[in-house]
């Protein structure tokens, strides 16, 4: 017989014990078991004491028992996959905790009658009332905002990526950087200083102009990530037909990359229909409807929130108020996010097999 053959009947020693697929939901129950019992043995009242106990007993339990069956090098890497874990449970935590709040407060008087009427002439301390016309307002206020900002955010990224070379691009490119960081109150406050000049008083478009100054940023490098994605050979092979630069940029790139571009200004939409500081300076809010953003004080749904809190203090009834007008501001964005990722997918390159 061969040693060869001698050889490939010898078991394998390249194959080591492993941990079973469920040994991670074992030791994580054993973890909250012991941490459990470690915080009612030392008295421990709160929860996110207990959390943070198991925490660090399943990334120790973890290492010890994959460190025994598997070996240390092996142990390390799962050591680093339960920190992952740990880290996206501290993150979720937060979250769900704060949707949880806000549903089961604002679903006390939310329904068909607090959507479709306004505060009117009802006092803050009362109850009753609606947020039909803050949901009016910031429909209106946003919705300018886009029109404005988005046109502007994509030509600039046009620009850049298509067109910008030199000091001019490095230069838009510069404040874009600034503009991203700057605080919502400031572009209210530059708005402000504009009507002040002008001797105007609140109205709701003045608030879609402050919004639409915190939008342009976020359109813009959303814009030009998706932009810079477009293959090269896409453009290089319509030039070569003989197509003008900005015939290929219309019916080439843009096409192309829609998709992404309208997911973008989606989310633009959604972070600047929660800002309440421009609004609190430039549109004051109204509790009677107002159709007209151009003329005279506008409410919003931030704006709303505050104000129904700030009025809280020994009525139940404006409290119930916000949390409801919260609950229907983080549907609006939850919807918008949705409504983003569905075009994302739809308008996402098909690829044939």
């Amino acid at each position: 017989m061969s040693t060869a053959a001698v050889t490939d009947k010898r078991p394998s020693t390249l194959r080591s014990a492993s941990l079973p697929k469920w040994s991670p939901w074992a030791i994580a129950a054993g973890s909250i078991v012991v941490a459990v019992g470690i915080g009612l043995g030392a008295g421990l009242s709160s929860k996110v004491e207990w959390g943070l106990i198991a925490a660090i007993l399943f990334i120790l339990g973890t290492y010890g028992v994959a460190a025994r069956v598997e070996g240390r090098r092996q142990a390390k890497d799962r050591v680093v996959t339960a920190l992952v874990w740990v880290a996206f449970l501290l993150a979720l935590i937060p979250l769900v905790s704060l949707i949880w709040t806000t549903v089961k407060r604002g679903v006390k008087v939310l329904d068909p009658f607090f959507l479709t009427h306004s505060m009117g002439i009802v006092a803050d301390s009362e109850p009753g009332g609606g947020i039909y016309h803050a949901i009016i307002g910031s429909l209106e206020q946003v919705g300018l905002a886009t029109v404005i900002g988005a046109p502007i955010g994509v030509l600039t990224a046009v620009y850049l990526v298509e067109y910008g070379r030199g000091g001019l691009a490095r230069a838009v490119t510069f404040f874009v950087d600034v503009m991203t960081g700057i605080p919502s109150i400031v572009a209210g406050l530059f708005i402000l200083s504009l009507m002040l000049m002008g001797n105007m008083q609140p109205f709701g478009f003045a608030g879609s102009l402050a919004l639409a100054i915190l939008m342009m940023p976020v359109v813009v490098r959303s814009t030009e990530e998706m932009l810079k994605l477009v293959p090269n050979e896409l453009r290089e092979a319509s030039l070569a037909l003989g197509v003008p630069k900005w015939r290929t940029i219309l019916k080439v790139v843009l096409p192309t990359s829609i998709g992404g571009i309208t997911t973008g200004i989606m989310l633009a939409i959604a972070r600047i229909a929660g800002e309440t500081a421009p609004i609190l300076l430039l549109v004051w809010g109204n509790s009677f409807i107002n159709n007209n953003p151009f003329s005279g004080a506008q409410q919003a749904l931030p704006l709303y929130i505050y104000q129904q809190y700030a009025n809280s203090s020994g009525s139940t009834a404006a409290y119930d108020r916000a949390w409801a007008a919260s609950l229907t501001l983080i549907a609006f964005v939850m919807i918008l996010n949705l409504v983003a990722r569905g075009i994302a997918r739809w308008k996402a390159p098909k690829t044939g097999r």
